[in-house]
């Protein structure tokens, strides 16, 4: 077991002899559970390779060979999920500015961002849209200990319609004959492109169905695609085993996409009554990013934001909030989705006060981080818990965040998979 932090804490009672041992056996004060709300004091947790194999409370049990981590004073809980990052974007590069950004330096950009992201208690993260497949590239060098980070599931190029959001390049004159890495128009055209997406190693298909905040030229809530076109998209993902995932803020658009099967609406910012029946009966679950708009609002001007971006922002922004509080209070399931990349990455955390701001609970919130994350990810029991089998994903803050959520803004102790990344 490699052990990464430059130095550990005085309660951290592990020899340098002992760094490889296969097993682990961690202790604090208290962990939450994040199940069921509530938080369980004295927990010891058992780890072997990578993998908790028992959580119990009081004494540690003595084990001869294994690594002792005493987190004095800690609260623990699972490693947190982001569903709705761009790792290889950066918050002062929009607009005009992303045309001087070649695919290459984004990449370099992604392993800086990756690392700012683990550091701030995301241990696993869903990235829904890179250029040229840099994500699986990304995602790879992290799984194979080259360079620090989350775990990632990618989506590589963003499927859409021309002219569209996240599928087309819309800044530069017709002259330049500049169109996106993945437009299809089309049932069949469509297909090929998830077909192409999952020939280059995606985990998950990334589709618009809505126009966009932050692209120019669209309307941010007309619908993009046709329910045919979505369906063959999405026909064909599952057919490969892969989730869908669609950037959508517009009431059609959202019904559309929860038709053709969708497993997630990102965004969802003018979700209506049927959009929220329609997430409920299908199980989709919801990813509204209610935090980004105070980045927009605030700093995006000098961020290179375009001001036809930050019109429609306004009026996007709090009528995503108040929908948010909706389609929270009738019962939709809601997963933790954050857009980081259009604001600084490692900031993350800053969303879960606002989920409790706009009616959620604490727990519920970190639920929407955890659980359901994991839930919408196919990784049920595996991530997103502190439980036998699971990974290993667990990290650490002082207080109680089932009282202030914010405290998760500032975590103390990150582990991954096992590893220690992190130990303030």
């Amino acid at each position: 077991m490699k052990l990464r932090t430059i130095a550990l804490a005085a309660a951290v009672l592990v020899a340098p002899a002992a760094v490889l041992a296969d097993t682990m056996i961690l202790t604090a004060d208290a962990m939450v559970d994040v199940e069921r709300g509530r938080l369980v004091a004295d927990p010891v947790v058992t780890i072997e390779d990578g993998v908790i194999v028992s959580v119990t409370t009081g004494a540690a049990p003595q084990v001869d060979g294994a690594d002792y981590v005493d987190l004095a004073g800690k609260t623990i809980l699972p490693g947190l999920i982001d569903m709705h990052v761009h790792l290889t974007s950066d918050s002062d590069v929009h607009g005009y500015r992303r045309l001087a950004i070649s695919d290459e330096r984004a990449v370099i950009t992604g392993v800086v961002n990756a690392e700012r992201t683990l550091m701030a208690g995301f241990t696993t993260v869903r990235n829904v849209g890179a250029g040229s497949f840099g994500d699986v590239d990304l995602r790879d060098a992290i799984a194979e200990g080259d360079i620090v980070g989350p775990r990632m599931f990618v989506s590589g190029p963003p499927i859409g319609i021309t002219g569209g959001h996240c599928s087309d390049n819309n800044l530069l004159p017709p002259e330049y004959e500049a169109s996106g890495e993945n437009v299809a128009d089309g049932p069949w055209a469509a297909r090929a492109a998830v077909r192409k997406n999952r020939k280059f190693g995606v985990d998950l298909i990334k589709t618009c169905s809505t126009g966009g905040v932050l692209s120019k030229g669209t309307k941010v809530g007309a619908p993009q695609y046709t329910v045919e076109e979505l369906t063959a998209l999405v026909e064909e993902a599952h057919s490969h085993g892969l989730r869908v995932a669609s950037h959508a803020h517009g009431a059609e658009g959202i019904v559309n996409a929860l038709k053709a099967g969708v497993d997630t609406i990102e965004h969802a910012s003018f979700i209506d009554d049927e959009g929220i029946r329609l997430a409920r009966e299908s199980g989709a679950y919801l990813n509204m990013d209610i935090y980004v708009t105070e980045f927009i609002l605030g700093e995006g001007e000098a961020a290179g934001i375009l001001p036809e971006s930050l019109e429609k922002e306004r009026v996007v922004g709090q009528t995503q909030r108040d929908n948010f509080r909706k389609a929270h209070r009738a019962g939709a399931k809601m997963s933790f989705g954050t857009d980081a990349g259009v604001y600084p990455h490692g900031q993350n955390a800053r969303q879960l006060s606002r989920m409790v701001q706009f009616g959620m609970t604490s727990a519920e919130a970190l639920r929407a981080a955890t659980l359901n994350s994991a839930d919408a990810l196919g990784q049920k029991g595996t991530l997103g818990v502190i439980a036998a089998g699971a990974s290993a994903d667990i990290i650490a803050v002082n207080g109680n965040p089932l009282a202030d959520v914010a405290l998760l803004e500032n975590v103390q102790f990150v582990m991954k998979a096992g590893e220690i990344f992190k130990n303030e």
